[in-house]
């Protein structure tokens, strides 16, 4: 799509957003991979609306007031990107425009302190925790609160189970097959922390030894996908300082936000000084699942425990490990290499299930018949167990799933790795 965008004035992302406009043919594949269009049906709520709208508002033809409303239902899933026959980088385009128009936005100050409290509370797990268990007071309070505060109440567990800290250096056990770097996340460590303990103790069991590096943090994702570019920029630079790519076989990641977040730094850094150091961070970044297949697949991994019994379970494609990362098939691999379990396909599996980092706290509405949606779509295929790869698709799949009266245990892949290995699955 040709384009006057003054890329001279807007730098290096000005660069990312025109690129990803010229190679957009308007075609309209991505229409039908859109949630937002299937909930809406509105062209301008589809990503080739959005990048016509962000077209004209980079070339001052129309007013970022007028183009935002569209804007901020996008999920930022990038299914569009998986279905474009073009290549169009949507993701990178509007995570770029994010950060190019978040300083001109004109916000309510109950929008601006609700963001604020998101922002300072989902990198600090010692505070979201804090807030988590104060939240469960207020629960039975939630149909009367204001959406805003409804929201995040009804995402909370039925408990907030306890911390529990991860050791700097967990050793192979066995013969050493490998070393990597592990980023423990935010939100997870408070929500559910089994999921960093039961990767520590896969890797381990596989023979590979796992560093926590001192001075990491958030990835930055939900900064960088919210527009708060400065934000985010301080936490990209504190881990590229904290992890050194070359001391390690990989640097692991167990949620598929962080993941895409971190493979996100090259573009984060595009045409600045630390560009090249972002490009051999994330040249090395893998997702837990990815990681444990390529030991799978040089058979390397070690044999699970078969299951007590035959057991179905229904993997859901978290959007920032199928879309983003393109992972796929490794965990499902990962799934059926345990004796007696068997993998079920979700029907509209591509369909975003309405997390999408911070998204169900700032669209509550659309979130929520999103997540409606990926509950009945996962029952339908009555499951044993309900598999993912996020921790923010976990937590929006098991509320939803309860409030359709299903008791069905959400865990991660590697938790049912973890008890196939305990001979507890």
């Amino acid at each position: 799509m040709n384009n006057e965008i003054p890329v001279q004035t807007l730098g290096g992302q000005g660069e990312v957003m025109a690129h990803a406009v010229d190679a957009c043919v308007h075609c309209g594949f991505c229409l039908p991979a859109c949630p937002t269009y299937a909930l809406l049906g509105d062209e301008m709520d589809s990503p080739r609306g959005r990048i016509v709208l962000i077209k004209e508002v980079l070339e001052g033809g129309l007013p970022l007031a007028d183009a935002a409303p569209h804007l901020d239902r996008c999920l930022g899933c990038q299914a569009c990107v998986t279905a474009c026959p073009s290549g169009v980088p949507y993701g990178e385009l509007i995570t770029a425009f994010r950060g190019w128009s978040e300083p001109q936005r004109q916000r309510s100050a109950l929008d601006r302190s609700k963001r604020w409290a998101i922002l300072k509370a989902l990198p600090a797990p010692r505070l979201f925790s804090v807030a988590a268990r104060v939240g469960q007071f207020a629960k039975p309070l939630a149909p009367v609160l204001p959406a805003a505060l409804r929201g995040p109440l009804d995402l909370l567990p039925e408990t907030v189970p306890a911390m529990q800290p991860s050791a700097k250096v967990t050793p192979a056990r066995g013969v050493q097959r490998g070393r990597v770097a592990f980023l423990v996340g935010c939100a997870q460590q408070a929500l559910a922390p089994n999921f960093n303990a039961a990767t520590l103790r896969v890797l381990a069991r596989n023979g590979i030894e796992v560093i926590i590096p001192d001075g990491q943090g958030c990835c930055g994702a939900a900064a960088l996908h919210t527009g708060a570019r400065d934000e985010a920029l301080k936490l990209v630079r504190a881990n590229l300082d904290a992890f050194n790519p070359g001391e390690f076989d990989a640097i692991l990641s167990n949620a598929a936000g962080c993941g895409a977040g971190l493979k996100e730094y090259p573009m984060v850094l595009h045409g600045e000084p630390d560009e090249a150091r972002a490009k051999a961070f994330a040249a090395k970044v893998m997702d837990i699942s990815e990681y444990l297949n390529t030991l799978l697949q040089n058979g390397e991994l070690e044999p699970p425990v078969p299951a007590s019994r035959p057991l179905t379970v229904a993997y859901h494609d978290a959007c920032h490990l199928a879309h983003a990362q393109s992972v796929r098939a490794a965990p499902r691999a990962l799934l059926r290499a345990i004796p007696g379990v068997s993998v079920l396909e979700v029907p509209e599996g591509d369909l975003c299930c309405g997390s999408a980092g911070t998204y169900n706290l700032e669209q509550p509405d659309l979130a929520g018949q999103l997540g409606a949606r990926k509950a009945k779509n996962i029952l339908s295929t009555t499951p044993d167990l309900i598999a993912s790869g996020n921790i923010g698709c976990h937590t929006q799949i098991q509320s939803h799933v309860r409030r359709q009266g299903s008791p069905t245990p959400v865990m991660h892949t590697v938790e049912i790795l973890d008890l196939a290995y305990r001979g507890e699955l």
